[in-house]
């Protein structure tokens, strides 16, 4: 069995990677499931086609796999109140021109 701590780490060398197209990130929520090796957690950041977007993910450390869960698409009064705290992922430039439209 995975500890969490080490399951919180593989999750973040599997999801950053993707991730950092979009940064700034926020990590909004993250839901372990002990006994599945398994992370579902929902980040925010604001994507060049839908906007402000609260994105659902689900890692699985069994297979070292990450899932795309959906995502809901907020409004930018909405995004601000989630934004209080410090981002998951950081940025100097937080518009890249060739980031992933998907």
């Amino acid at each position: 069995m995975t500890t969490v701590d080490r399951l919180k780490e593989m999750r973040d060398e599997k999801a950053r990677p993707h991730l950092e197209q979009y940064a700034p990130v926020w990590m909004l929520r993250e839901d372990i499931v002990a006994e599945e090796e398994s992370i579902q957690f929902h980040v925010l950041f604001q994507h060049n086609l839908h906007g402000w977007v609260n994105r659902r993910y689900r890692y699985d450390g069994f297979n070292n796999t990450l899932y795309h869960k959906g995502q809901i698409v907020l409004t930018e009064d909405d995004a601000l109140d989630y934004m209080l705290d410090s981002p998951y992922i950081e940025v100097d430039v937080d518009d890249i021109p060739n980031a992933y439209g998907g």
